[in-house]
């Protein structure tokens, strides 16, 4: 037994900005509820520092939570050349719809492109299956 098995995952705090993607799109079309869609859908992509801030590889396993939901997605860097430490995309599909505030300001929509999540690995967690999030 080693000291590190005892001592929790970093946990550090980001904001989500979600986009459209054309091949996970067209993914959705050919099966919703497809392992192409599943693996173009449930992904956090992250800045370079925030990935070794998890102490995690590209394509481990994260938890994604806040007040409003919890997903467990795969991990990849986001490939932007400039630096963007604290912000993610996460694509437009139920894993990140699962993190969505509910509140809306009085406008009557919700706050689909911009949240506050924190974010943990999740070694040897599986990805949240779709049926899950429905």
């Amino acid at each position: 037994m080693g000291f590190g098995q005892f001592l929790a995952a970093p946990e550090i705090k980001l904001k989500i900005v979600t986009y459209r993607d054309v091949f996970q799109n067209t993914a959705q079309e050919s099966s919703r509820f497809g392992e192409e869609y599943e693996k173009l859908s449930a992904v956090v992509k992250l800045d370079s520092k925030d990935i070794s801030r998890l102490s995690i590889k590209e394509d481990d396993t994260v938890i994604v939570k806040n007040g409003f939901g919890k997903v467990v997605v795969k991990a990849q860097k986001s490939g932007y050349e400039e630096e963007h430490s604290g912000i993610a995309y996460m694509v437009n599909g139920p894993w990140s719809n699962a993190l969505v505030p509910d509140e809306t300001g009085g406008k009557g929509v919700p706050k689909f492109k911009d949240f506050d999540v924190t974010v943990q690995g999740a070694k040897g967690e599986k990805v949240t299956g779709i049926r899950e999030i429905f």
